[in-house]
């Protein structure tokens, strides 16, 4: 019996051992680190409502969410930049503090805090007095900044990296973007510059060219040119009024950018270029701005590149019918349902031919692509060395291909000019055909 009471009085004093360690570890965080002291206490971050920040012999910014959405107050008003209030509010939501440097703060200009390098207050909602914290120089070692809270004597040390949100002035915290566009809406684009206009129409989900010419165009090609202007930012603010025009070289503009959005237009003018930058405004807003020379090399290319360089619209997957007239040969295959359903594939006599070698034979024609264009159509057109028509997905394509000294050209009636191909496409093509003969 003792025995049995010396070891029951063991397993009682075990698990009380254990619900002790278990209550301890609850408190530590998952890491096993010390728990640090927040320097706000338990902010969340949608509970912050203003900020203003300040930076030593700066004018400070001012920012406020209406309606869950932030803008800079002051010192000008405008949109504000998501992202980096964000950064800045999350960074104040979570600040922790390091280490506790003097109880009794002492001579904060040897910390850098009189003047402070960062000045920056937040209100919270429902709380009446705002929250007010002050950031000095960096540690010797650079991992840590000293900080204090206005309303209290002591310096901390709050970790360096939180300097990349909290450091921040005007022209940071605002919206930087050159164009104001429902990137989803998109369905027009132009581009003007001293060698000429090129203009785009989308419709459905395909680009067309319009000017210089009327051709198919490169969606992706196309789709990036405006993902970069859409998308870049300006790189200083050069007034926020803009005035006489003519000094940034903006009366007369070396290069215009539309992006349309149904009826409504966005419109980017850009001037002179100087010290490595270029002046430009959004011609409905006031204030120029400048952006990086690049943007025009980017933007407005050769439009040959802007031009699809797929010969054929149609794949192997979804053709219907081919047909091939090289000389006085014409060869047709089309697609047919076999007794069970499946496609198979005939030629013009009705009989059953090899679905591989179709098939890659569409490939290598459907794979044709043009290397580059040309707006003369040569004599060499007419006497061409094969043409295709397709039939696929209810639409028809026809496509002549011809050989012009040591070129191969193709040509579509629905646009100008000519293609330059690779000569072995065309040759890959023809050593299929013949296979299926």
């Amino acid at each position: 019996m003792k025995r049995l009471a010396s070891t029951l009085a063991m397993v009682v004093v075990l698990a009380g051992l254990g619900a002790y360690i278990y209550f301890i570890d609850s408190k530590k965080p998952a890491d096993g680190g010390e728990v640090k002291e927040k320097a706000f206490g338990e902010v969340p971050s949608e509970a912050i409502e203003e900020i203003q920040l300040g930076l030593a012999g700066e004018k400070p910014a001012k920012l406020a969410k209406s309606n869950g959405t932030w803008r800079l107050v002051e010192p000008t008003p405008a949109d504000a930049d998501a992202n980096e209030v964000q950064s800045l509010v999350g960074t104040l939501s979570s600040l922790d503090i390091q280490r506790v440097v003097d109880e009794k703060g002492g001579d904060l200009a040897q910390y850098g805090l009189a003047p402070a390098q960062i000045d920056l207050s937040f209100k919270v909602k429902d709380q009446a007095a705002p929250k007010h914290i002050l950031f000095g120089n960096k540690t010797t070692t650079g991992g840590d900044i000293y900080a204090k809270l206005a309303d209290s004597p002591r310096v901390f040390l709050v970790a360096s990296f939180v300097e990349s949100s909290i450091k921040k002035d005007p022209l940071s915290l605002r919206d930087k973007a050159i164009l104001k566009v429902d990137r989803m809406k998109v369905d027009g684009f132009t581009v003007t510059t001293s060698k000429g206009t090129m203009e785009f129409a989308k419709k459905d989900a395909n680009w067309t060219m319009v000017k210089p010419v009327a051709a198919r165009a490169d969606f992706g090609a196309v789709e990036g040119a405006i993902e970069r202007l859409v998308s870049t930012k300006m790189q200083a603010l050069t007034a926020e009024e803009a005035g006489d025009l003519k000094p940034y070289g903006l009366d007369k503009p070396t290069a215009t950018m539309v992006v349309k959005t149904g009826s409504s237009a966005a419109t980017l003018i850009m001037g002179k270029t100087e010290n490595s930058v270029v002046y430009a405004k959004d011609v409905s807003r006031p204030m120029i701005f400048t952006v990086a020379p690049i943007l025009v090399t980017d933007v407005a290319k050769d439009p040959g590149e802007f031009r699809r360089k797929d010969v054929f619209d149609f794949r192997s997957f979804n053709a219907d019918r081919a047909e091939f007239v090289r000389g006085g040969t014409t060869q047709v295959f089309e697609k047919k349902k076999d007794k069970d359903g499946k496609d198979e594939w005939k030629n013009s006599s009705g009989a059953t031919v090899d679905t591989m070698k179709v098939e890659d034979l569409l490939t290598k024609v459907s794979g044709l692509r043009a290397t580059s264009f040309d707006a003369t159509v040569p004599a060499a057109m007419k006497t061409p060395a094969l043409t295709v028509k397709t039939d696929f997905g209810g639409q028809s394509e026809m496509v002549t291909l011809a050989h012009a000294g040591t070129d191969v050209l193709a040509a579509r009636p629905d646009e100008p000019g000519v293609a330059k191909l690779d000569a072995a496409g065309l040759d890959e093509v023809v050593k299929a055909l013949d296979a299926l003969k």
